[in-house]
């Protein structure tokens, strides 16, 4: 496990873009859940659907899947909390070579926009719900979440931003590939 004290001196700053937070949103009784995936400098969401568990091989997966098609730099480092659906973190670096980074122990602040971002997300899900795993819902949830104007982006949206970063980073093309969402 890689700490986040560790972490590339950008994804602290939110000015080099390409820095995500992830994390995992738990339905109802636990049997049901999603993940998440929220960039740092646009706050831009990109869901991951966990139809098939939240054991950390469904979550390698998923979220191997979530990032395939981005350009590689917009997929620098994630940070995640210390759960147990990342026991397979380095897998997952060896399948995207994208370093993943661990929070310290009951420190959500080190994640807080993943943090905010789920709270947005219980807007749709509240506690107590089930979760889909029809990654079409979860997309149109998202492109609704970033499709909202944020005080932080000067009234941008995250989609605006994101654009933006893809456009940066001469990935045009790319923007096509993204989910659905934006």
């Amino acid at each position: 496990m890689t700490s986040i004290s560790q972490r590339p001196a950008g994804a602290s700053g939110r000015k080099v873009p390409g820095h995500w937070e992830g994390d995992l949103v738990i339905g109802k009784a636990g049997k049901t859940s999603m993940g998440t995936l929220v960039e740092r400098t646009s706050r831009y969401l990109v869901p991951v659907a966990l139809p098939d568990g939240r054991d950390a091989g469904a979550v390698r997966e998923a979220v191997i899947g979530s990032v395939q098609g981005m350009p590689a730099g917009l997929l620098r480092s994630i940070t995640w909390d210390q759960g147990v659906e990342m026991a397979q973190h380095a897998a997952l670096t060896l399948a995207t070579d994208i370093p993943v980074y661990f929070a310290h122990a009951h420190s959500p602040w080190e994640r807080g926009t993943n943090e905010n971002t789920n709270g947005l997300l219980r807007e749709y899900f509240p506690k107590g719900t089930d979760i889909t795993g029809d990654i079409s819902y979860l997309n149109a949830v998202a492109d609704e979440i970033n499709g909202r104007p944020r005080a932080i982006l000067q009234f941008r949206t995250p989609a605006e931003v994101f654009a933006e970063l893809l456009l940066d980073d001469n990935s045009e093309d790319d923007l096509s590939s993204i989910a659905s969402t934006g």
